[in-house]
């Protein structure tokens, strides 16, 4: 866990929580996307499977970096180290979980990867701490009835069985479902913590660059990562100025063309990385991107027009209609008419802003 930046609190109750000698079968990990809340999950399960796992010179229990165990559960392939995703559904045996859209975690693929491994032996060692340890990535997208069938797993699990559930939206699970976990809060990273991260991925870009990178970031070096990956800054520069021009009170007839064309370049991209991969997912995802640009760049204004005194309605009435845009894509509506309406009714409320003054 030496490698976790920022979350000092999370990690000091893990290790006492180790310390103790009885470690809770299930957990919640719980705070804003990117922060860490995986790469602790994935830490820990080397620290639980890991037989050799003892306090370092700090006193801190941790394993090996070198390790077998270390080098296993990095690369995704320890046989008991089990990450739930929805991409997951890619890989079912049943042809209908396969066919379906990947925009949740279904039934289908919590019966078939967690229920039916969680009831064999693990392969752990003897001295380890867990025989499996299961990792819920995004697992406030559980459908209703996965959790339903989670519950009874949670309720009755095998001996040495972990489960860690890492969730952005912890609200979205039921309360039957946290009330059986211990509860771990992350945050947002600091500053200086950030400015490390950079550092360490030998991330150097320039001054304007680096300054809009740790904005949309907020503390999270997973969104950082993201934004270096996938280019989120050029995308900025191309709706940046439609967003210049609703300030001013006209109408970019651009804007919601351009987001529609952004999304359907980065799902493009990743269906030829991934054939099997799903459109619809790679759409949502563009599409969050795209929510936490606009809202960034309303919250940057936010900032500015609370410093100069000016009427803040406007822009907090903006961030609402951001958050029913994703609402409305919840809903499976048509994701170019979502934005249409969303740039719409963001000019029409500046429009009345500017006549006002």
């Amino acid at each position: 866990m030496r490698h976790i930046l920022g979350q000092d609190g999370a990690i000091d109750t893990l290790q006492a929580a180790l310390r103790a000698g009885r470690f809770h079968h299930a957990w919640i990990f719980h705070g804003p996307t990117g922060v860490g809340k995986r790469s602790t999950a994935e830490a820990l399960a080397a620290i639980l499977l890991d037989p050799d796992a003892a306090p370092n010179l700090s006193g801190m229990i941790d394993v090996d970096p070198q390790g077998r165990t270390s080098h296993l559960v990095a690369a995704g392939t320890h046989p008991d180290v089990h990450v739930i995703t929805r991409r997951l559904a890619e890989f079912s045996s049943d042809p209908e979980v396969r066919r379906r859209k990947q925009t949740n975690i279904p039934v289908g693929v919590v019966r078939e990867f967690i229920v039916e491994p969680a009831s064999r032996s693990g392969q752990g060692h003897a001295g380890s701490r867990a025989s499996k340890v299961f990792i819920i990535d995004e697992a406030e997208y559980l459908e209703d009835t996965a959790q339903n069938v989670l519950l009874k797993t949670l309720e009755e699990p095998a001996a040495g069985t972990v489960i860690i559930l890492v969730t952005a939206n912890e609200d979205m699970l039921a309360a039957t479902i946290r009330s059986r976990c211990q509860r771990i809060a992350f945050s947002p990273l600091s500053e200086k913590s950030m400015a490390q991260w950079l550092e360490q991925r030998g991330v150097a870009p320039g001054a304007a660059e680096r300054r809009w990178l740790l904005r949309f970031a907020q503390g999270s070096p997973g969104l950082a990562a993201e934004a270096l990956e996938h280019g989120l800054h050029d995308w900025f520069a191309q709706i940046e100025p439609s967003i210049r021009a609703i300030d001013a009170g006209g109408y970019p007839a651009d804007l919601a063309p351009t987001c529609g064309k952004l999304i359907e370049g980065f799902a493009a991209a990743a269906l030829k990385a991934n054939p099997n991969a799903s459109k619809e997912a790679a759409n949502r995802t563009a599409a969050d991107y795209l929510f936490i640009l606009l809202a960034r760049e309303v919250q940057d204004r936010l900032a500015r027009a609370l410093s100069a005194g000016e009427d803040l309605e406007p822009l907090l009435a903006v961030l609402d209609l951001i958050h029913e845009s994703e609402r409305m894509l919840d809903s499976h509506l048509n994701l170019g008419q979502v934005f249409e309406n969303l740039v719409i009714q963001w000019a029409n409320l500046f429009d009345r802003s500017v006549a006002a003054n």
